[in-house]
């Protein structure tokens, strides 16, 4: 479980910094800057992590600070989401910063979240199915804290829940070949099967696996052919698809994502995590976990924030000693990634076209 843990989490920011300087961009624009070659490009070959694995890092944090406790959890996690907004990062979704604002202004956790159906709930909620893969009540529960602190669309929760139930069946049944399509169809409708927007989507992706079609295809079949959009629908749905189509393969399932344009670092952390519990870590290409440069939230806090996770699972949830990390050099940090992606985005005037 401790190398699916680490695979889970550095999966997902590999995903998300690997996918970081191409996020926003058209499929044909990225086609024509970035020609299908994925490597870690953010400054001068290496990488940086964004809010997909920062929010990432709360959970898996606040999982070790409160056990299985609900009200410890959504406490500690409302403080994070806080102070880290204070903090200034370069990205942010605008219904997180509008469910921050909210809480700076004392609204309750439970009522801060805003009606959106972004992915920014999905993109955090792969811990939450690893951490509580045995205990279904639990996992319910803590998914909706989670979303709707900043989300309250019920589409914004089926996301979510789509990611964590996946990731739980994943380690629960110890998955190590392809499970057959009817098995992932099960999940899928196990998670929501009224919804009619839903509805339809588990079953143009059954449709889509049956026919054999390639991730591009998928993503043409539900609209996406000019990049992947935020709207959760879209996200968790072609995350979904990478991950069962290149199974066996961590880095083409990223491939196949970023191919497709648009959110590439919020899809590409939900499929890195994805393909990361399911490989482990040591499926992960190593240059692109070993290029992410970055300071002090990195693979090294990663690996120890997974580990502590392990052990509060296999002793039956207690509260622990989160991990500390030097909190100091956030703000000084977050203004030199500023910098880097407003290069990026004078970079993006300029040809080709």
């Amino acid at each position: 479980m401790n190398e699916q843990i680490r695979g889970l989490l550095i999966g997902t920011a590999v995903g998300d910094s690997v996918g970081l300087p191409a996020e926003g961009i058209s499929r044909r624009r990225n086609q024509k800057l970035f020609r299908e070659k994925w490597d870690q490009k953010l400054i001068f070959g290496y990488g940086m992590i964004s809010d997909d694995t920062e929010h990432t890092i709360f959970v898996g944090n606040c999982l070790i600070a409160c056990g299985d406790s609900e009200k410890i959890f959504v406490k500690r996690f409302a403080w994070c989401l806080k102070w880290w907004l204070f903090s200034l990062p370069a990205g942010v979704g605008l219904a997180t910063l509008k469910s921050i604002v909210r809480l700076w202004l004392g609204f309750s956790p439970l009522k801060s979240g805003v009606y959106s159906a972004g992915n920014g709930a999905a993109m955090r909620s792969s811990i939450l199915g690893a951490y509580f893969a045995h205990n279904q009540p639990k996992l319910d529960v803590f998914v909706t804290l989670s979303t709707r602190i900043t989300h309250s669309d019920p589409r914004a929760l089926i996301g979510a829940k789509a990611i964590a139930y996946i990731t739980a069946w994943i380690i629960r049944d110890n998955i190590k070949k392809c499970p057959e399509i009817e098995e992932l169809e099960t999940i899928l409708r196990l998670i929501e099967d009224k919804e009619v927007e839903w509805v339809n989507l588990t079953n143009q992706i059954i449709y889509a696996l049956k026919q054999k079609l390639s991730v591009k295809q998928f993503a043409d079949l539900i609209g996406q052919e000019k990049g992947i959009s935020g709207y959760v629908y879209k996200t968790v749905p072609i995350a979904i698809y990478a991950w069962y189509q290149h199974f066996d393969n961590f880095r083409d399932a990223l491939e196949a994502v970023f191919n497709c344009g648009g959110d590439t670092d919020t899809t590409g952390a939900i499929t890195g995590a994805l393909c990361g519990v399911t490989l482990g870590e040591s499926a992960i290409p190593k240059l692109w976990r070993e290029k992410i440069l970055d300071f002090p939230r990195n693979v090294d806090l990663l690996i120890k924030i997974a580990d502590k996770i392990t052990e509060n699972i296999n002793h039956n949830y207690p509260k622990n000693t989160p991990v500390n990390y030097a909190w100091w050099w956030i703000l000084p940090r977050n203004l030199i990634f500023l910098i880097i992606v407003l290069i990026h985005g004078f970079r993006r005037l300029l040809p080709p076209f």
